[in-house]
């Protein structure tokens, strides 16, 4: 008997006992091609011994010191290697051990920000529908995520959510590409506007949307007319990268591809790749010192800010991600499976949309292709995938609520920046066997 609280109680999952490159294998002696990297964590994929030695390095020095007493070596020059290939602008990181703290962190960096600058009114946060920013209570209310937002509901700060830039199910007949995203941009003018300028602080958002839509990317123009939007009233934009930021997407931060820099952004789960638990929130210069040069005091914290294990960690991930040159590497082998999941799935009837950046592709499943058709959530399409693949050795991330936060289903696949052609073929296989199997 376990004494575990597992996600799902009702069933058993098998037990980890090792990893080799782009597998898991389990205490049977089952591998698992994780084509998913967990939930777009493990970029490294597993036992990489550049990671572990660095580690191991920095338990023999020193394992924790509180960041209310000390800073370490290993957080400052995590710090430095971030802010050295950061959008223009970001100049400082605030160490956290996840993505819905980074999260966390920066809604209430905004808040303060404009507090430090005489504006107390600017407590509004704008987000989009379909969107996820993390599981704690802050960062659930900021995502637009309908399902886990649900059970939660009384107790989620109040945010408005404007519509997600979804190209497959938003754009109109004889509507260009362009005209839809200065349209659904537009929108957050409009909130605003509705809201009252003067009492909005922030517009939150994922460069590339990742679990809640399925590796959907923005449109053309679309970020530059949000960022016009925010500068036009004096709103900060917070750009939420913690799934598809870290090379994932084929640049170091997805945001880069839109040729903007946010005031605030989050990073997580690629930054650790899944050796030690971190996030970071990194902000713009000006944000840093209407803090400095106010209060001198962030009112935020946790007890593991900067852990030096973690930190280490972090910093040789990152090195290896820019010294092994896995940023051109992603975008090399992502081209490579999108033309594969093209050749096996483009004519499939019941594929709707396959999509995404780098190694960060998205597949929706319809039941009717002409149509866009959902299949009907009863079915629980994309349960039965995971399953079917779990059972071939294939992890991979499907979902639900895709369309409108109850009906639809997508599979997400963010494998490790190693993965391998034969891996990609092996991949593309097993992702065929259990989508037959499950419709």
């Amino acid at each position: 008997m376990s004494h575990i609280f597992p996600r799902h109680t009702k069933s058993r999952n098998p037990v980890a006992v090792g990893g080799d490159g782009c597998y898991l294998i389990d205490a049977s002696g089952k591998y698992y091609l994780d084509g998913s990297g967990g939930a777009a964590v493990s970029c490294l994929g597993h036992g990489d011994p550049e990671i572990s030695a660095a580690i191991r390095d920095q338990l023999e020095k020193v394992a924790f010191a509180h960041s209310g007493f000390f800073t370490s070596e290993p957080a400052e020059m995590l710090a430095d290697l971030l802010i050295g290939h950061a959008p223009a602008g970001i100049d400082r990181v605030y160490l956290v051990s996840g993505g819905s703290e980074a999260v966390e962190a920066a809604i209430k960096l905004a808040r303060q920000y404009h507090i430090e600058k005489g504006e107390p009114e600017r407590c509004r946060l704008i987000a989009r529908k379909q969107s996820y920013h993390g599981n704690t209570l802050g960062a659930l209310a900021a995502g637009g995520n309908h399902l886990r937002r649900k059970p939660f509901a009384p107790l989620l700060a109040e945010t408005t959510h404007i519509s997600p830039c979804y190209e497959y199910r938003g754009r109109d007949d004889g509507e260009t590409a362009h005209e839809y995203g200065q349209r659904v941009a537009n929108e957050l003018e409009t909130e605003i506007l509705r809201l009252g300028p003067d009492t909005v602080m922030a517009f939150m958002a994922e460069p590339v949307v990742g679990a809640t839509l399925g590796a959907v990317p923005p449109v053309p123009g679309y970020f530059k007319r949000v960022r016009e939007i925010c500068d036009k009233y004096g709103i900060l934009l917070i750009l939420d990268e913690v799934m598809c930021g870290m090379g994932r997407t084929g640049s170091l931060f997805a945001s880069e591809q839109e040729d903007i820099s946010p005031d605030i952004m989050t990073v997580a789960k690629g930054l650790g790749a899944g050796y030690q638990p971190i996030g970071a929130m990194l902000c713009s210069g000006e944000i840093y010192a209407a803090i400095e040069q106010g209060s001198g005091f962030f009112q935020h914290g946790h007890t593991y800010l900067g852990h030096p294990v973690a930190c280490a960690a972090s910093h040789a991930v990152l090195r290896a991600i820019l010294e092994r040159n896995l940023v051109s590497r992603v975008r090399e082998i992502g081209d490579m499976l999108q033309m594969a999941l093209n050749e096996t799935f483009g004519q499939n009837p019941h594929i709707g949309d396959i999509r995404g950046r780098g190694l960060f592709r998205g597949i929706e499943l319809v039941q009717d292709r002409a149509q866009k058709t959902p299949f009907d959530p009863a079915l629980g399409i994309n349960k039965k995938i995971k399953q079917a693949a779990f059972e071939a050795g294939l992890i991979c991330y499907p979902m639900g609520g895709t369309v409108d936060g109850v009906s639809g289903d997508h599979v997400l696949l963010a494998p490790p920046y190693i993965i391998k052609a034969e891996q990609i073929e092996e991949l593309v296989e097993k992702l065929d066997t259990a989508i037959k199997i499950a419709i």
